[in-house]
C-alpha cells in the first residue's frame, strides 16, 4: 500500500482502543487524522506520534454527536486528504436505568454510535473510492450480539453497527473498498473501567481485553480482509454457548451488581 500522500482517519483517537489503533498504523509509517472531542491532549499526541514515527498527523477536535459538526468534519477531510482508511471508532456506552436516563443521555449515544458512523462512512465513500485501495473498520462490540437489560440502549446500537457494515461489505464487493466489522469486549482503558467492569464478577474479569494487543490484531485482521473481526473468544462461546432466556438474565444481573456498587 502506498501510504506517502494517503492518510487513515481514526475516530475516537484520544484514548483506549482509538489511541492503540493511531499508534499501530503510526508504526507502519500510515499517516494519520485523528479525531476526538476536544481538550483530550489530541494535538499532543498527534505530534509525539509525527516524532516518533516520522508520519504525517493531523488531527481535528469536535463533538460528534452533532450532525452539523459530522458534516464539517467530512467535508475537510475530502477537500483536503486522499484517505485511504477510515476507521469509526468513536462510541459511547453507558450503564443506566432507562427509567434515570435523560432524553439527551439517550440521544448522545445514537447520534455518535449510529448516525456519526453512518454518515461519515456515507460521506467519505467517494473519497475512498478513489484510492487504489482503500479500508474501512467499523467497532462494534460483543454487546452486539445480546440484549442486556440496563445497558438498553448501547447494545442495540452496535447491533445496528454490525449490520450496517456487513450490509455495506457486500454492497461493495468488486470495488476497492473493503468492509470490516470488529466486535470487541470490554477493554482496560483506564483503573476507573477495569474496577468498574471487575464488579461484575468473573466472567467481568475473565473478559477484559488489552486495547493494545486489539488494536494490532484489527489491523493484521483487516489487511487480510477478514470481514468480522472476533478478539475474545470466551465472550463469543458463552454469547454462542447459552440461549438467549438464560443469557440475557445473566449479564443483566453482572450489569446491576455494577450499578449496586
Amino acid at each position: 500500500m502506498d501510504t506517502k500522500e494517503s492518510y487513515a482517519v481514526v475516530t475516537g483517537a484520544s484514548q483506549g482502543l482509538g489511541k492503540s489503533f493511531a499508534e499501530h498504523l503510526a508504526k507502519q509509517k500510515i499517516n494519520l487524522i485523528l479525531v476526538s472531542l476536544p481538550h483530550q491532549n489530541l494535538k499532543e499526541l498527534s505530534l509525539e506520534l509525527e516524532k516518533l514515527y516520522e508520519v504525517k498527523v493531523q488531527y481535528y477536535e469536535t463533538d460528534l454527536s452533532v450532525n452539523e459538526n459530522v458534516m464539517k468534519l467530512t467535508e475537510w477531510l475530502n477537500q483536503s486528504f486522499a484517505i485511504q482508511i477510515l476507521i469509526n471508532n468513536a462510541g459511547l456506552g453507558g450503564t443506566k436505568k432507562f427509567t434515570e436516563a435523560s432524553s439527551d443521555y439517550i440521544n448522545t449515544i445514537l447520534q455518535v454510535n449510529v448516525a456519526a458512523t453512518s454518515l461519515i462512512t456515507h460521506q467519505l465513500l467517494p473519497n475512498l473510492l478513489k484510492q487504489p485501495e482503500a479500508y474501512i473498520l467499523n467497532v462494534s462490540s460483543m454487546a452486539a450480539f445480546s440484549p442486556i437489560g440496563f445497558k438498553t440502549v448501547y447494545p442495540a446500537s452496535k447491533s445496528f453497527i454490525h449490520s450496517f457494515s456487513r450490509g455495506l461489505r457486500e454492497e461493495l464487493k468488486g470495488t476497492n473498498v473493503f468492509v470490516s466489522v470488529v466486535n470487541p469486549g470490554a477493554m482496560k482503558t483506564n483503573t476507573d473501567v477495569c474496577k468498574r467492569i471487575e464488579k461484575q464478577g468473573f466472567i467481568g474479569r475473565l473478559t477484559l481485553l488489552n486495547p493494545d494487543k486489539v488494536a494490532s490484531y484489527c489491523i493484521r485482521q483487516l489487511f487480510k480482509k477478514d470481514s468480522v473481526i472476533m478478539v475474545n473468544p470466551i465472550s463469543w462461546m458463552v454469547i454462542k454457548i447459552l440461549p438467549i432466556w438464560i443469557r440475557l438474565p445473566l449479564m443483566t444481573q453482572a450489569i446491576k451488581r455494577e450499578i449496586e456498587a
